[in-house]
Protein backbone atom coordinates (compact mmCIF):
# COMPACT_ATOMS: atom_id res chain seq x y z
CA UNK A 1 0.00 0.00 0.00
CA UNK A 2 1.18 3.77 -0.87
CA UNK A 3 2.17 5.65 2.46
CA UNK A 4 2.39 9.40 1.94
CA UNK A 5 3.74 11.38 4.76
CA UNK A 6 1.26 10.73 7.15
CA UNK A 7 3.10 10.32 12.63
CA UNK A 8 1.89 9.82 17.22
CA UNK A 9 0.05 10.62 20.22
CA UNK A 10 -2.05 12.87 23.99
CA UNK A 11 -2.45 17.09 26.67
CA UNK A 12 -3.46 19.22 30.25
CA UNK A 13 -1.43 17.42 33.30
CA UNK A 14 1.12 18.34 35.67
CA UNK A 15 4.80 16.10 35.07
CA UNK A 16 4.26 12.14 35.03
CA UNK A 17 6.31 9.73 36.94
CA UNK A 18 8.39 7.47 35.45
CA UNK A 19 5.80 4.80 35.05
CA UNK A 20 3.37 6.63 33.24
CA UNK A 21 5.63 7.93 31.02
CA UNK A 22 6.79 5.05 30.18
CA UNK A 23 3.16 3.64 29.37
CA UNK A 24 2.46 7.10 27.28
CA UNK A 25 5.45 5.78 24.86
CA UNK A 26 3.74 2.53 24.19
CA UNK A 27 0.86 4.33 23.20
CA UNK A 28 2.37 6.44 20.76
CA UNK A 29 1.16 5.66 16.85
CA UNK A 30 3.92 7.61 15.44
CA UNK A 31 5.53 5.08 13.32
CA UNK A 32 9.12 3.28 13.57
CA UNK A 33 12.19 4.25 12.00
CA UNK A 34 14.77 2.65 11.48
CA UNK A 35 16.67 6.13 10.77
CA UNK A 36 15.89 6.89 14.29
CA UNK A 37 12.91 7.68 15.83
CA UNK A 38 12.09 11.32 15.02
CA UNK A 39 13.11 10.75 11.35
CA UNK A 40 10.73 13.06 9.02
CA UNK A 41 10.30 12.38 5.44
CA UNK A 42 10.48 15.74 4.61
CA UNK A 43 10.76 19.43 5.49
CA UNK A 44 8.19 22.07 6.50
CA UNK A 45 6.93 24.66 4.89
CA UNK A 46 7.55 28.25 5.87
CA UNK A 47 5.04 29.88 7.17
CA UNK A 48 5.02 32.29 10.00
CA UNK A 49 6.64 29.52 12.25
CA UNK A 50 2.99 27.67 12.18
CA UNK A 51 4.45 24.32 10.63
CA UNK A 52 7.16 23.66 13.40
CA UNK A 53 9.79 25.26 15.70
CA UNK A 54 12.01 27.13 13.39
CA UNK A 55 15.49 27.07 13.34
CA UNK A 56 18.23 30.04 11.73
CA UNK A 57 19.70 28.27 8.17
CA UNK A 58 23.28 28.49 7.70
CA UNK A 59 22.34 28.00 3.52
CA UNK A 60 19.86 28.08 1.16
CA UNK A 61 18.08 31.07 0.00
CA UNK A 62 19.16 34.51 1.01
CA UNK A 63 16.38 36.26 3.46
CA UNK A 64 18.02 39.51 1.51
CA UNK A 65 15.55 41.91 3.24
CA UNK A 66 16.71 41.26 6.56
CA UNK A 67 20.01 41.16 5.36
CA UNK A 68 19.95 44.61 4.14
CA UNK A 69 18.12 45.82 7.12
CA UNK A 70 21.60 45.11 9.06
CA UNK A 71 23.84 47.13 6.72
CA UNK A 72 25.23 46.34 3.68
CA UNK A 73 26.81 42.45 3.69
CA UNK A 74 30.54 42.51 3.67
CA UNK A 75 31.24 38.76 4.11
CA UNK A 76 29.36 35.88 3.99
CA UNK A 77 28.81 35.74 7.86
CA UNK A 78 26.90 38.94 7.54
CA UNK A 79 23.96 36.97 4.79
CA UNK A 80 21.12 35.80 6.84
CA UNK A 81 18.72 32.67 5.24
CA UNK A 82 15.90 31.89 5.38
CA UNK A 83 13.99 30.38 8.03
CA UNK A 84 13.05 26.73 8.06
CA UNK A 85 10.82 24.41 10.34
CA UNK A 86 11.86 21.23 12.06
CA UNK A 87 9.03 19.07 10.50
CA UNK A 88 5.29 20.17 9.31
CA UNK A 89 2.62 19.86 10.96
CA UNK A 90 1.01 16.75 12.25
CA UNK A 91 -2.28 15.50 12.27
CA UNK A 92 -3.77 12.87 14.60
CA UNK A 93 -7.08 11.45 13.35
CA UNK A 94 -8.69 9.62 16.24
CA UNK A 95 -11.92 7.41 15.83
CA UNK A 96 -13.59 5.86 19.03
CA UNK A 97 -15.64 2.92 19.28
CA UNK A 98 -18.43 3.86 22.05
CA UNK A 99 -21.50 1.60 21.00
CA UNK A 100 -23.00 -0.81 23.61
CA UNK A 101 -20.74 -3.43 23.04
CA UNK A 102 -18.28 -0.86 24.48
CA UNK A 103 -19.76 -0.61 28.22
CA UNK A 104 -18.74 -4.12 29.59
CA UNK A 105 -16.03 -4.55 31.73
CA UNK A 106 -15.27 -0.93 31.88
CA UNK A 107 -13.77 -0.79 28.15
CA UNK A 108 -14.59 2.54 26.72
CA UNK A 109 -13.84 3.81 31.06
CA UNK A 110 -9.93 2.78 30.31
CA UNK A 111 -9.92 3.44 26.84
CA UNK A 112 -10.91 7.41 28.36
CA UNK A 113 -7.81 7.45 30.67
CA UNK A 114 -5.95 6.60 27.25
CA UNK A 115 -7.26 9.16 25.34
CA UNK A 116 -6.95 11.52 28.03
CA UNK A 117 -2.93 11.17 27.49
CA UNK A 118 -2.87 11.16 23.61
CA UNK A 119 -5.37 14.99 23.79
CA UNK A 120 -2.26 15.89 26.32
CA UNK A 121 0.56 14.81 24.13
CA UNK A 122 -1.21 16.77 21.17
CA UNK A 123 -1.63 19.38 23.44
CA UNK A 124 2.19 19.73 23.78
CA UNK A 125 3.24 18.63 20.41
CA UNK A 126 1.16 21.37 18.90
CA UNK A 127 -0.58 18.33 16.88
CA UNK A 128 -3.89 19.14 15.35
CA UNK A 129 -6.80 16.73 16.07
CA UNK A 130 -9.65 14.83 14.17
CA UNK A 131 -12.23 12.88 16.42
CA UNK A 132 -14.95 11.07 14.99
CA UNK A 133 -16.71 8.72 17.01
CA UNK A 134 -18.91 5.78 16.00
CA UNK A 135 -22.24 4.86 17.86
CA UNK A 136 -25.98 5.07 17.42
CA UNK A 137 -26.98 4.58 13.84
CA UNK A 138 -23.90 6.97 12.23
CA UNK A 139 -20.92 8.27 12.88
CA UNK A 140 -20.27 11.94 14.43
CA UNK A 141 -17.55 14.01 14.01
CA UNK A 142 -16.33 16.13 17.29
CA UNK A 143 -13.42 18.23 15.81
CA UNK A 144 -11.98 18.47 12.04
CA UNK A 145 -8.50 19.20 12.61
CA UNK A 146 -8.28 21.68 15.54
CA UNK A 147 -5.35 21.98 17.75
CA UNK A 148 -5.78 19.91 20.58
CA UNK A 149 -7.43 22.31 23.69
CA UNK A 150 -8.47 22.11 27.29
CA UNK A 151 -12.49 21.75 25.63
CA UNK A 152 -11.54 17.63 25.08
CA UNK A 153 -11.14 16.93 28.62
CA UNK A 154 -15.04 17.57 29.05
CA UNK A 155 -16.06 16.38 25.75
CA UNK A 156 -14.44 13.12 27.33
CA UNK A 157 -15.97 13.27 30.60
CA UNK A 158 -19.25 13.03 29.05
CA UNK A 159 -18.73 10.49 26.24
CA UNK A 160 -21.03 7.31 27.04
CA UNK A 161 -21.89 4.53 25.22
CA UNK A 162 -24.95 3.01 23.46
CA UNK A 163 -26.41 2.21 20.24
CA UNK A 164 -25.07 -0.06 17.37
CA UNK A 165 -21.40 -0.18 15.70
CA UNK A 166 -21.11 2.26 12.61
CA UNK A 167 -17.18 1.87 12.65
CA UNK A 168 -16.93 0.97 8.72
CA UNK A 169 -19.06 3.87 7.94
CA UNK A 170 -16.49 6.11 10.24
CA UNK A 171 -13.42 3.89 8.58
CA UNK A 172 -14.96 5.36 5.37
CA UNK A 173 -15.70 9.00 6.06
CA UNK A 174 -12.18 8.92 7.46
CA UNK A 175 -10.44 8.14 4.75
CA UNK A 176 -12.17 10.30 2.88
CA UNK A 177 -12.03 13.51 4.59
CA UNK A 178 -8.13 12.49 5.10
CA UNK A 179 -7.62 12.55 1.33
CA UNK A 180 -9.41 15.56 0.88
CA UNK A 181 -6.81 17.31 3.31
CA UNK A 182 -4.49 15.49 2.18
CA UNK A 183 -4.71 17.40 -1.37
CA UNK A 184 -5.12 20.78 0.54
CA UNK A 185 -2.31 20.45 2.69
CA UNK A 186 0.28 17.94 1.14
CA UNK A 187 3.23 18.27 3.33
CA UNK A 188 1.35 17.42 6.90
CA UNK A 189 1.50 14.04 8.42
CA UNK A 190 -1.36 12.45 8.64
CA UNK A 191 -1.85 9.52 11.70
CA UNK A 192 -4.66 7.34 12.79
CA UNK A 193 -6.00 5.55 15.50
CA UNK A 194 -8.75 3.40 16.19
CA UNK A 195 -10.02 2.61 19.39
CA UNK A 196 -12.58 -0.06 19.35
CA UNK A 197 -13.36 -4.02 20.56
CA UNK A 198 -13.25 -4.89 17.34
CA UNK A 199 -17.08 -6.70 17.39
CA UNK A 200 -17.89 -5.82 13.97
CA UNK A 201 -19.73 -9.23 11.84
CA UNK A 202 -17.65 -7.80 7.94
CA UNK A 203 -14.59 -6.79 7.20
CA UNK A 204 -14.68 -6.90 3.70
CA UNK A 205 -15.82 -3.41 3.02
CA UNK A 206 -12.52 -2.36 5.13
CA UNK A 207 -9.67 -0.95 3.34
CA UNK A 208 -6.06 0.46 4.65
CA UNK A 209 -5.42 4.38 5.46
CA UNK A 210 -2.78 6.12 3.15
CA UNK A 211 -0.78 7.28 6.39
CA UNK A 212 0.42 5.44 9.46
CA UNK A 213 -2.06 3.72 11.99
CA UNK A 214 -2.56 2.12 15.50
CA UNK A 215 -5.68 0.02 16.76
CA UNK A 216 -6.01 0.29 20.21
CA UNK A 217 -8.06 -3.54 20.95
CA UNK A 218 -10.50 -2.47 24.62
CA UNK A 219 -12.16 -5.75 24.20
CA UNK A 220 -12.52 -7.18 27.80
CA UNK A 221 -13.89 -10.28 29.29
CA UNK A 222 -14.08 -14.14 29.40
CA UNK A 223 -15.46 -14.81 26.34
CA UNK A 224 -13.61 -12.47 22.98
CA UNK A 225 -14.07 -12.67 19.82
CA UNK A 226 -10.57 -11.37 18.78
CA UNK A 227 -12.02 -9.33 15.85
CA UNK A 228 -9.90 -6.50 16.78
CA UNK A 229 -6.81 -8.04 15.51
CA UNK A 230 -8.30 -8.63 12.27
CA UNK A 231 -9.55 -5.60 11.80
CA UNK A 232 -6.21 -4.36 12.48
CA UNK A 233 -4.28 -6.67 9.64
CA UNK A 234 -7.19 -5.02 6.83
CA UNK A 235 -6.18 -1.55 8.41
CA UNK A 236 -2.18 -2.77 8.16
CA UNK A 237 -2.04 -1.14 11.51
CA UNK A 238 -0.40 -1.38 14.61
CA UNK A 239 -2.28 -3.18 17.35
CA UNK A 240 -1.74 -3.07 20.84
CA UNK A 241 -4.45 -4.12 23.52
CA UNK A 242 -5.29 -1.84 25.99
CA UNK A 243 -4.38 -4.57 28.82
CA UNK A 244 -0.63 -4.24 27.59
CA UNK A 245 -0.25 -0.31 28.08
Amino acid sequence: MGRHACARVSHWRPPRSAELAASKKAVSIRPRSAAGANAKPRAGQLDGGRQGKRHAARSGTVNWPGTLLNGRPRVREDLLFQLRTRSPHELWLVIVDASASTRRHHALSDAKGLLAQLFDDAYRQRARLALLTASGTTPKWQVQGLKAFSGLGVWLDQLGAGGGTPLLAALAQAQQWLTVRRKRFPAEQQRLLVVTDGRLKDLTAVSAPECPALLIDIERGPIRLGRAKELAAALEADYRHIDEL
